[in-house]
């Protein structure tokens, strides 16, 4: 994986907990949804990064 790709995705994930954790404290449904929202991404750029490895062991 693409170790600045990680990091973004990392990166993305916290935001969206920190996000969706701001959301639930203030009652705001709008907060909580984009940060799941956030999380998800997150976990495909993941994914998408992993299956790119895989690939790539692959044909190595």
């Amino acid at each position: 994986m693409s170790l600045e790709n990680k990091v973004k995705a990392t990166a993305k994930n916290i935001e969206g907990k920190i996000q969706e954790a701001v959301g639930d404290l203030t009652g705001d449904p709008k907060n909580q949804a984009e940060g799941k929202a956030k999380q998800v991404e997150a976990a495909v750029q993941h994914t998408v990064e992993n299956v790119k490895d895989a690939l790539k062991d692959t044909i190595d």
